[in-house]
């Protein structure tokens, strides 16, 4: 008895993606990650949040933003399409992972998680205009986000690379330098929501109440995380160049090490300039930056063999040529 082919494996028999097109689909998975996040914080910044009061729709009566509703409308609706977008980008990666020949079904699992993370805080995202811009829903839609962002960039890394059992590419002293490196990068990120809850930037223009910590203390506790992931990074720097690592690895530490600067310099001219909106829209960008660079470099410290290369199809192999 023959079993009846999903859509995608119906699909997979009949089209086979170039490694190429594969990167590139994994990436665009990438890029419209971050500019949900970039775009999310600008629904924020410019006090948007409930400019569609409702969720699905985004009046009671109007799916659709409408003039009543003004820029801010506006601004949340075009974010909520944004999730459209999103959504065709990570439909698109797990088509063209699920047709790659050979089949890599931990790759294809990493894809399809995308897909339940984009939907998961999508009623999430609704669950918070709800709640009226709930802080803690506020900052769980955005570590949401994260989350998604850091399958789509191991996603993207691991297309790159083959199956075979990881192995490591520095001492294990080396590698444990980079776990805390990555751990205390998550918790800056994580405390970074604690600082916008307790801050100015509620994303409505009304009042909306803030998380109950004091803003110049948590503000002190986000940058004392930012310092021990600075001292973290040049430690791991200056290991990764005495134990003579790779020269990939080592030019991603340099990465991060300047995305890190950059990130760091606009966190204090925002904190010493009044909070602008502007510059806080850099620094969410530079978080999604400073997040993939952590999981570039750590996922560069171990090496899976090289990528497989698809079987030819029976009956296209090029004819050898003819003996002179």
């Amino acid at each position: 008895m023959v079993g009846v082919l999903t859509p995608l494996a119906y699909l997979a028999r009949r089209w086979t993606p170039t490694p190429r097109t594969v990167r590139r689909a994994a990436l665009t998975a990438v890029v419209m990650s971050v500019v949900i996040i970039v775009t999310g914080g600008a629904v924020r910044l410019t006090g948007s949040g409930l400019g569609c009061d409702t969720w699905p729709k985004c009046t009671d009566d109007n799916l659709f933003a409408t003039a009543e509703q003004g820029v801010h409308g506006a601004i949340e609706f075009g974010n909520r399409l944004l999730t459209y977008v999103l959504c065709a980008a990570v439909g698109w990666t797990i088509i063209a992972v699920r047709s790659a020949k050979p089949r890599r079904r931990g790759l294809t699992r990493l894809a399809w998680s995308q897909f339940f993370i984009v939907v998961s805080n999508a009623v999430l995202g609704g669950i918070t205009v709800l709640l009226g811009l709930n802080p803690w829903s506020v900052a769980g839609h955005f570590l949401l986000a994260t989350a998604l962002l850091t399958v789509t960039t191991v996603t993207w890394l691991r297309v790159r690379e083959g199956d075979a059992p990881a192995r490591p590419r520095v001492p294990l002293p080396v590698r444990r330098l980079g776990w805390a490196l990555t751990a205390c990068s998550g918790l800056l990120v994580a405390v970074g929501t604690l600082v916008t809850g307790s801050g100015e930037h509620a994303g409505d223009s009304r009042d909306v109440p803030r998380m109950p910590f004091d803003y110049e203390t948590i503000a002190r506790v986000h940058a004392a995380s930012a310092w021990l992931v600075c001292l973290l990074a040049v430690a791991l720097y200056v290991a990764l160049r005495v134990v003579d690592a790779p020269l990939d690895t080592r030019a991603r530490a340099r990465d991060l090490l300047v995305v890190l600067l950059a990130q760091g310099a606009i966190g204090y001219v925002q904190y010493f300039t009044g909070v602008p909106e502007v510059l806080v829209g850099f620094h969410m960008l530079g978080s999604t930056l400073l997040w993939i660079a952590v999981l570039r470099l750590l996922l560069s410290l171990r090496e899976r063999g090289e990528l497989a290369q698809a079987a030819p199809v029976p009956g296209r192999q090029k004819a050898a040529p003819a003996a002179v």
